[in-house]
Formats: C-alpha cells, structure tokens, sequence
C-alpha cells in the first residue's frame, strides 16, 4: 500500500491541489510514479519468464522466483522504491546467470556462492584468473559496472515510496513460497552443479553450505583447536629406499562391483577372479557415493580424507581443494622419484579434473583427445593398451619409476544398450532386470580385458616389478533392482536412499604383483575408500609420511571405518592435525 495520503479522499485532494499549483508536479507525483511501479513489475514478470524457461521443475522455479522476490523486497524495505530494487536485483541475476554459463564453458561446473570466497581469498587464486582467464574476469567486471550505472539511473527515475508494511509483507511471502520450493524439490542432485543448467537456482542454494563453512572456518569437519594438544605431522622432503620401488598401475574400475556380494545371485562365477588380491581374498572397500559422481571416490583416495567430512560442500571437493593439498599419494609418489601419469576417459576439463590433478602431483593427463579415443566409452583393452604403450616407452628411457593412473569406462551406463555387441559373453540368470543382465555381460568382458593387462604385462615387461591395483568406485545403477527397488519403481540413481552400511556403497579393492610380493593385505572384510591410498604406498614398500602412518593405526583402530569410526573423535583429532599441519588448507 502507498504512504500516508494514497486514500481515494486523500489523492483527490492532492490531486486538485497539484493542478492548480503545477501541471509539472503531477507529472512527478503520478505519472512518473505510475510509470516507475510498472517498470518494476516489468522487470518481474522478465524476471519469472526466465525463470519458468531455465530452471528446470515447478518447485525449483518455486524456490528461485521465491528468494528473488524476498531479495526484491528487501530492498524495496531499505529504500522503499520498487523500481530501484526490482532493476538492481535483476541485473545481478544477470550477472549471476553470465557467470555460470562463462564458469561451465571453461571449467565444467556452474557459481558456487563459495567461489566468491575462494577465489578471492588468496593472491595465488586471484593470480590464476588474471592469468588464465583474463578476458573473463575484464567482462565481469564489466558487468558489475553496467550493474551500478543500471542501479544509479533507476535510482534517480524511481518517484515510487512504497510502504515498508507493504515491503515486509511480500518478503514474508517469498520466504514461504522458498521454503515450499525447498521442500517439495528435494534434496540437491550431486550432478546439479556439473550437467544442468539452473544456473540462479544452484547459486541461491549453494549458500547455506557457504554460509556454514564460513562459520565453522574450515570446509572439513575437525575437532576444535582448543581441544587439540597433538603435535603437528612433519611433511616428508626425503624417500630413501633400500631398491627402485615398483611401478604402480592403479586401475579405476567405474562402475564396478563385485557379483558376489549379492547372495542367491546367478552369474558366471569365473569372474570372481578379477576381484582377487594375490591372497585370492575378495577384499571389500566402502565407498562414498551410489551410481556415479566418481570424483568423490578419487578425492578419497588421492587425498587420504573422506568426503563426508565436508558436509554439503563435498561435491566440490576437488575444485575448492586445488592448490591446498599436500601429503597426497600423486606428491608422496613423486617426492619417492615416480613419474606420475593419468589415462582419463573423458576431457581433461571434466568437473575441473586438470586443474585438481595438476595441483596434486598428477601433471600428465592422456585425455580422450590424447588417446583417440573414438568415443568415452571404450573397452578397458583401449585404456589398458594405451597405458601399456607408454609404460614400454618409459622404461626403455627412463630410470624412474612410474605410477599410471588408469581410468576405464566399459561397465558405465546406460545398460538398455548392448555394449561391445560382437562379445557373445555369459550375463545373469533368468528373472533378472535387464539392466543387470547388461551390467553382468560388461563384468565378463571387463575380466577378458583384465587378464589380458595382466598377461600383456608379462609379455612386454617382464623384467620389470609392478605392482597393479584397481577397485570399484561406486556400484552401478544397474543394482538399484537387487538393492530393494522392483523393477517397476526404478528411481534415478540420484534419488536412492542408501544406508551407510547398505551393500550399495560396498565394492573392492584388489592388489597383485608382478616380480613382486603383495605383503600382507588388512584382515578387516570391508575397508574404508580413504585408506586405499596409504595400503598402495605400503604395499610398494615406500617409506611413509607421519599422517599416513597415523592412517594406519586408525584403520585398526576403527576396524576398517573412517568417517563411520565408532571413535568419531579420533578422525576429527586427526584432521585437525592435517589442518595445522599445512597438509590441508581448507580456507
């Protein structure tokens, strides 16, 4: 409502009034005023068009027009011209939707409230902008002052006065209308911010996990300072070994899990082989993800920490921990004299892989371009080949050792596609879904391409000691239907309720050596993804830094657990060492 004499009697006065005194002050007072209201509520209805066409479900477009209605009118509260804030906040939308779509062109991923800070907390950050992305950041800043010459030209047009009564009321019902979008949309996809394009929804969203990071100062779950008394881990300059330590082949196996764990399940039991350390035990690892969003079980075990302890901003682990990492297995291995190399299926800019790869110690990335690969999904023979091409080449010129980082793609979905068709191959007993039945098909060809790695590492290196390790990163969506889904109610991957001790976040790890003893493996049925890369530098015999010896004891004495340590207080004291230790930066 208007202020003070906007009554009908109170307008007729003025009104009279103004026309007899000035036909300019009419102009000022109604016209323009009128004029400015319905360019505000213009810009709204702009504002709600946009909405409605980009971001994507009827409650999040609830949620997004909701905050910016209540942003609206917050400032309407402040200044009480409507116009004025209307214009400003649209042009930040703008800004922000700009901004996402530049951030997803160049790096994959959409703004994150977080970026402001992170980006903006140090020189180096600041530094890498300037100099990679220079164009970029010349534009944005451009935008900001087109931004501030919009706000300041409607300042000075807006005559509206609009009550704060009015104000307050509207903000309350943007505030409700946000909370009903919030409740009825659901829980934030792990893809939203990489492979969808609600680019002013997730940056609205993404500020109540920026917001709780700001306010506990870290970005990792960690004991208090004042509570901490251990001393800090020395970060290692040196690796002496009594001989040259083995190469390393770790083998990412996506989407891989094995058959076995699943009671009553008929398959082809040859396969059970590939998951098969040199002891011929199956040893089973727990991940931290269901059906995809694999970056996470790389940061689990690259970093040594898990992702659970960063809360809602786990997704972004590997972009918001670029530059902050020290002690990972990539630097331990190269502080050791490794050459570090990576055979990644996809582009080297995929959710920012490069970048938190590089920072690591990982700085050679043979990506799909690279490779030649004719598609994302090859059989793991393609990646097995290419790795084996340029380890032959290693050794025939170098003394180093080298560490081959291998990512495969055979056993990701789809499953309602027959893949590798030619491959006349065992799949699963009848009544299964088909997608299993396809899932299994992939497991047979897999374990064909693994044993020809193994036996081609005989044939062309066998002189040489390698130490091959591959695991499981999550299981695939194919055992959504042995996992309490029927088949007529198979929820997106993303929208599955997985327990932390379900079957669905158990898959493998597996050691074999060649010219070379595995030691001992941990006796524990199922361990932790974060110890893989500490049980990798000791199976190899590599001298180990304090925090990977401290790893260790933890494993035996959280029987395996990590985040779910029944001695949660353990953990947390041990990330607080890594934080004041410098091993972790999370600010």
């Amino acid at each position: 409502m208007l202020d003070n004499a906007t009554t009908p009697s109170g307008l007729t006065t003025r009104l009279v009034r103004g026309v007899m005194s000035s036909p300019a002050w009419v102009w000022h007072t109604y016209v323009q005023s009128t004029w400015s209201q319905s360019l505000g509520l213009l810009v709204c209805v702009a504002l709600g068009i946009y909405f409605w066409m980009t971001e994507g479900t009827l409650a999040n477009i609830l949620f997004t027009a909701g905050v910016t209605v209540a942003l609206i009118a917050s400032v309407t509260l402040a200044t009480r011209r409507f116009f004025f804030s209307a214009a400003t906040i649209a042009c930040i939308v703008s800004v922000i939707a700009w901004s996402s779509a530049m951030k997803r062109k160049t790096m994959d991923m959409v703004v994150h409230a977080y970026d402001l800070f992170f980006y903006l907390s140090s020189w180096s950050t600041i530094s890498y902008l300037w100099n990679d992305h220079r164009g970029l950041v010349i534009s944005f800043a451009i935008s900001l002052a087109i931004t501030g010459v919009c706000a300041y030209i409607a300042w000075r047009l807006d005559t509206t006065r609009l009550s704060r009564r009015l104000s307050a009321t509207v903000l309350l019902i943007g505030i409700v209308a946000a909370w009903l979008g919030i409740a009825n949309k659901g829980e934030r996809r792990h893809m939203q911010f990489y492979f969808e394009n609600l680019y002013v929804s997730s940056f609205y969203a993404s500020w109540a996990e920026t917001i709780v990071t700001l306010w506990q100062g870290t970005m990792i779950e960690a004991q208090a300072r004042m509570l901490h008394s251990e001393p800090n881990f020395a970060i290692s300059t040196a690796c002496r070994t009594a001989e040259k330590p083995p190469h390393i082949i770790l083998v990412h196996q996506e989407s891989m899990v094995p058959p076995s764990i699943f009671p009553g399940l008929q398959y082809d039991k040859s396969v059970d082989s590939m998951f098969q350390s040199d002891d011929n035990r199956i040893h089973g690892m727990r991940v931290e993800t269901f059906g995809g969003a694999s970056w996470l079980s790389e940061f689990s075990i690259l970093a040594g920490v898990s992702t659970q302890a960063f809360g809602g901003m786990r997704q972004f682990v590997q972009t918001f921990t670029v530059n902050r990492l020290k002690d990972t297995l990539p630097q331990n291995l190269e502080r050791c004299g490794y050459r570090n190399v990576v055979f990644y299926p996809m582009l080297k800019n995929f959710v920012s892989n490069e970048k938190f790869y590089n920072s690591i110690g990982m700085r050679e990335i043979f990506d799909l371009k690279d490779q030649k690969a004719p598609s994302a999904q090859e059989r793991d023979r393609f990646y097995f080949n290419n790795a084996l091409t340029e380890l032959e080449r290693h050794v025939s010129t170098s003394q180093k050792p080298l560490f081959t980082y291998i990512q495969t793609m055979s056993a990701h979905w789809p499953y309602d596609w027959k893949f590798a068709p030619e491959m006349d191959v065992p799949a699963g007993g009848p009544g299964l879904h088909h997608e299993m039945n396809e899932f299994l098909r992939r497991v047979s060809i897999a374990k064909m391409d693994y044993d020809y790695l193994l036996a081609e590492i005989k044939r062309r290196l066998p002189g040489e000691r390698i130490l091959i390790v591959s695991y499981g990163d999550h299981h695939p969506t194919a055992t959504r239907t042995l996992l309490g889904r029927n088949n007529e109610d198979l929820v997106e991957p993303e929208d599955m309720v997985v327990a932390p001790d379900s079957l669905g976040f158990q898959t493998y790890f597996a050691m074999r050596g060649h010219n070379f003893s595995v030691p001992a493996l941990p006796t524990q049925d199922v361990v932790d993804i974060p110890y893989l890369g500490t049980l990798v530098q000791q199976a190899a015999g590599l001298p180990l830094s304090e925090a990977n010896e401290h790893r260790l004891k933890l494993l035996a004495r959280c029987d395996g657990r990590y985040y779910g340590c029944a001695n949660k207080s353990a953990i947390l004291a041990f990330h607080r060492r890594l934080i004041d230790s410098g091993i972790i930066a999370t600010r």
